[in-house]
């Protein structure tokens, strides 16, 4: 699979631009605030429907305009796929496949596999939960539909039970019935995403070590964990015991929504005790890790995004990521970069035809 052009009108610095991308490999170089990261981003918003690096989509629109489009021309499977995303202000964010709008924005989820590597993922590593959780279900949402929609039913219940407990607090009421009715689709939808995230962490985790061995060339002991209150028992019965706790907050303090994932290396949490460098291996492992599992699930390779990534990298991991980028089962790559000359000097010790654009 890969990405053969790109228009963009409107989105973020981008007034106008039109891209022909080679098959393989395609480095967009310029100054900072030239616009190279936002041509990833609108590639990324063509495969997920969403920004990489700002959810609020009114946000991604030009500055004193009033709508974006993004329209991308894939190949897959020898077959092409016009995917158009466009967005004006006060109203509803269209998706169109082949000239047909999506009904639903996460039947789009998984046509294009993708995986964006960039300096703001150290945010799975400093921040809290909700970017890890995100992380492995963007992961997971990419090759299992039955997960996707499960998650979103279950978050909609999640709301639902929220606004219950708001109302019994502010009518000084309670109706247990009611209650029951979501504890048990809580329970349904997020005891199917617990059993899918144990069997995604039983996947991912060798292919990860592996990776992080390649790329560090050392031997220090990492590990990923799955931490989640449901080890404990079913969601239901934990539901019930947390329910004056809950009553109290005025929210749902147990189930999936509260999962983590533990980065560790040695035995310790990498956030305080990993070095830059070790974080920075861990995060590439995770990424390539990602790729790998993609590939092996969706049998198609997904498109790789490096935003910025060689001027925060020593050569080592550089040279790590030119040996996938050289592998014969590689797919399409784009990357940004400041540096020209830097850029040409990697590419051509790549046996792989090349683009390189100026912005």
């Amino acid at each position: 699979m890969f990405l053969k052009k790109l228009s963009l009108v409107n989105y973020k610095n981008l007034d106008s631009k039109d891209f022909e991308f080679d098959t393989k490999i395609n480095c967009l170089v310029g100054n900072n605030g030239v616009g190279k990261t936002n041509v990833l981003d609108a590639i990324y918003h063509l495969c997920f429907g969403k920004s990489y690096f700002n959810p609020i989509s009114t946000q991604n629109i030009r500055h004193e305009e009033d709508f974006f489009v993004i329209e991308g021309i894939f190949e897959k499977n020898e077959k092409e796929e016009k995917i158009v995303c466009s967005l004006k202000k006060g109203m509803k964010k269209v998706i169109k496949r082949n000239g047909k709008v999506y009904e639903r924005l996460s039947d789009h989820i998984g046509l294009l596999p993708l995986v964006m590597i960039s300096p703001a993922d150290r945010d799975l590593i400093i921040e809290g939960s909700d970017t890890r959780r995100k992380f492995m279900d963007g992961v997971i949402s990419q090759s299992d539909k039955e997960y996707l929609q499960a998650l979103i039913n279950y978050n909609k219940v999640l709301m639902q039970r929220n606004s219950l407990l708001k109302y019994f607090a502010a009518n000084h009421t309670f109706d247990q019935a009611t209650l029951d009715v979501y504890n048990s689709q809580l329970h349904t939808y997020g005891s199917q995403i617990y059993e899918k995230r144990k069997v995604f962490i039983a996947a991912f985790l060798p292919v990860f070590e592996e990776q992080y061995r390649a790329i560090s060339g050392r031997r220090e002991r990492i590990s990923l964990g799955y931490e989640s209150q449901l080890h404990e028992g079913d969601l239901k019965s934990l539901l019930e015991n947390c329910l004056e706790k809950d009553r109290a907050l005025q929210y749902t303090s147990t189930g999936i929504h509260k999962d983590d994932l533990k980065f560790e290396i040695s035995g310790h949490p990498i956030k305080k005790f990993g070095s830059q460098g070790q974080q920075k291996s861990f995060l590439i492992a995770l990424k390539f890790a990602q790729f790998h599992l993609l590939q092996r699930q969706s049998q198609t390779t997904p498109i790789l995004l490096l935003d910025d990534v060689f001027d925060k990298l020593d050569e080592q991991r550089v040279a790590h990521i030119i040996s996938l980028v050289d592998d014969k089962n590689f797919g399409q790559l784009f990357l940004s970069d400041t540096h020209q000359e830097r850029t040409e000097t990697i590419v051509k010790n790549v046996h792989q035809t090349y683009k390189i654009f100026n912005l």
